[in-house]
């Protein structure tokens, strides 16, 4: 595995980067957070397990050439990240239409395999992450190796740690939540909440830039 890794310096330096990406809060998180204040603690879990899979999908395509695409053609990365934000929209719609349960503040059970399902389409569908892995890998390959076994060991690296620093968002998250459910005032707000979490996240999919950033 050594031969597809850099040295020890630039990995090193390679994990210090990816460790302060992972740890500041961007949309991913959010998107996580309000599922396990939702439906709580599993399905924030299953939903990172959703989160990671669709980000190491992107950096595997990353890896074959779609960045190259999603970079040249205007067309390609609009389509996708409309298909993304409208993705977004469809969930909000979902959540005002479930039925909370009896539990304050929760929204009514869902299967596991579905929040994974759904947390690998919003990352899948994010052109940007495509785009990020693009431009922040190479920054750490060398050019005496594979290169798509590089990045497929650098992203693998990435996603963990990303991984784990939203598992820690859950537990935080799914920790306060019991806090929140004492208020009588959040009883049945918990599906609108998320609801205007996925519509907002939407909107910022279909308006932010075509650039590289943070997912």
């Amino acid at each position: 595995m050594t031969e597809i890794l850099p040295s020890a310096p630039l990995l090193l330096a390679f994990l210090a980067a990816v460790v302060v990406l992972a740890v500041i809060p961007g949309p991913g998180v959010v998107y996580i957070v309000a599922q396990t204040l939702s439906k709580g603690r599993a399905c924030g879990l299953a939903s990172v397990a959703g989160v990671a899979l669709g980000n190491f999908g992107n950096a595997a395509a990353a890896s074959m050439g779609l960045a190259v695409l999603l970079a040249t053609s205007a067309m390609a990365f609009e389509v996708l990240k409309y298909a993304g934000a409208a993705y977004l929209c469809f969930l909000a719609v979902q959540a005002l239409r479930s039925k909370p349960s009896g539990a304050p503040g929760v929204s009514a059970p869902a299967s596991h395999w579905q929040v994974l399902g759904q947390g690998f389409w919003v990352a899948l569908l994010n052109p940007k992450t495509t785009l990020f892995f693009a431009a922040f890998l190479p920054q750490f390959m060398m050019p005496t190796a594979a290169p798509i076994l590089q990045s497929l060991a650098l992203s693998a690296i990435f996603v963990g740690v990303a991984a784990l620093s939203d598992a820690a968002y859950v537990l935080v998250a799914s920790a306060l939540a019991p806090a929140l459910r004492a208020s009588q005032g959040v009883v049945g707000l918990g599906r609108y909440v998320t609801a205007m979490v996925y519509l907002a996240l939407g909107i910022y999919a279909a308006v932010s830039g075509s650039r590289p950033g943070k997912a």
